[in-house]
């Protein structure tokens, strides 16, 4: 007797190029919790376990049949990985990221339970071409919802997900052909002026680093940006621009416009329209071009910094880079890999790959608690921290985040190619630059 075919899901263009993407830097991506005391392991691991089978897709893997790139789901048997109880002596996912997730076995979802004599620590894995940073949040929300209900009913399970909308359909049908027309046309081509200076190319080590200012930090550079009409994520663009140039050290830097991209979240832009499309990808970039001068400062770029970001906030958002890659999706997934062969091409012949920056928001604890302790004590969360996708040159990512008032940079690079050294002394400049 013949087994059904798995069934499959339509992998939208977003989600096959952030797959892609594997080609210049890891796409994994981690939510890091720091809890004050210990979880139920076992209702953690059901938590997950459940998790997975209340979504199409994180019961899936990337696939690409016929042609056609796929979200297939995977039988019971092979989400065992969903779920990894680390040790005490166990690798610390504080210096070093987790383990990559591979988004072509599935399931979408990694729980790693660090088991620490002060408390443990929670790690949500997910792939950045199945969700991008919001949807990973929500993802980890979600398994705390499901351990929390787990804590009160041991038959609790999460309320199963019918598919739910992937695509960008729903933004661009929001616009007529003559607009997205002139979107496309207002759209300047990215160029890549400049790149993280690297000791070699190739592979390394994977790690994490990171910096965190004290509330007292936060507080200035609030201060600082309500006194030049700028959003603390304008400051931190600026800062990372600056850090950037420094850590360079090129007379041309100072002398030439140089570009960096940042990222948009079009949830934001478009609410509502994705509320039924909880795990998605969603965001999208785009560049900003400076110049500063010899001995550059922070007042001195922050009004052209904050001037680009206002205009890329009215007008039509995203609906460019939606087209390009829709345009590029309509010739296949040959076209698709072509594409990729091409900017991988550039930047080895060029050398040069801008760097990205994202500021992720304000990580609310309110989002996860209460979260149950073992024995029934209510646990607090002491930290949470992102590790971005890991890259290598010619990539380079910085990201940055606020709990409870403290912000934080962090990036995670591969040591070898990228020197930790020259890492670290590139957050000590952007530190250096912030307010």
């Amino acid at each position: 007797m013949m087994s059904a075919p798995p069934i499959r899901h339509p992998a939208p263009a977003f989600d096959v190029f952030n797959v892609y993407f594997e080609r210049i830097y890891d796409p994994t991506m981690h939510v890091v919790f720091t809890l004050d005391g210990e979880v139920d392991a076992g209702a953690m691991r059901a938590a997950t376990m459940r998790l997975v089978a209340s979504d199409p897709y994180l019961r899936s893997r990337f696939a690409e049949v016929d042609g056609q790139p796929v979200w297939e789901e995977i039988p019971e048997e092979r989400w065992d990985g969903a779920f990894v109880l680390v040790p005490a002596g166990g690798d610390e996912p504080l210096h070093a990221p987790p383990a990559p997730l591979d988004v072509r076995s599935g399931p979408q979802v990694r729980v790693n339970l660090y088991r620490r004599e002060e408390g443990d620590t929670v790690a949500v894995t997910c792939h950045h071409g199945f969700c991008d940073a919001t949807g990973a949040l929500t993802l980890a929300r979600d398994l705390f919802a499901a351990y929390r209900g787990i804590a009160d009913d041991p038959d609790f399970r999460p309320a199963p997900r019918a598919p739910y909308e992937r695509s960008t359909d729903r933004v661009l049908a929001l616009y007529s052909d003559e607009e997205r027309r002139q979107a496309l046309a207002e759209e300047e081509p990215f160029i890549d002026r400049w790149r993280f200076p690297s000791e070699q190319t190739g592979r390394g080590t994977p790690r994490v680093a990171s910096r965190t200012l004290s509330p007292e930090r936060l507080g200035r550079i609030k201060a600082f940006g309500k006194e030049h009409g700028a959003t603390v994520n304008d400051v931190l663009i600026g800062a990372f621009f600056l850090a950037f140039q420094k850590i360079r050290g090129e007379h041309a830097d100072r002398e030439e416009p140089r570009s960096l991209l940042t990222s948009a979240d079009l949830r934001r832009r478009y609410p509502g329209l994705y509320e039924d499309a909880p795990l998605t990808n969603l965001s999208i970039a785009y560049e900003v071009t400076l110049s500063s001068g010899e001995g550059g400062r922070l007042e001195d770029i922050i009004g052209r910094v904050t001037a680009i970001t206002a205009r890329r906030k009215v007008g039509s958002p995203g609906i460019a880079a939606i087209l390009f890659y829709e345009e590029i999706m309509a010739g296949g997934m040959p076209a698709v890999r072509t594409f990729f062969d091409g900017m991988i091409e550039r930047y080895r012949t060029s050398g040069n790959k801008n760097p990205v920056f994202s500021n992720l928001g304000v990580f609310d604890p309110g989002d996860y608690l209460p979260i149950p302790g073992k024995g029934g004590a209510a646990l607090d969360i002491q930290d949470i921290q992102y590790h971005p996708c890991t890259c290598w040159p010619y990539g380079f990512l910085l990201i940055a985040s606020t709990f409870r008032d403290r912000l934080t940079l962090a990036t995670a690079y591969e040591e070898g190619p990228y020197s930790t050294a020259v890492v670290e002394r590139f957050l000590e400049y952007a530190d250096g630059y912030l307010p």
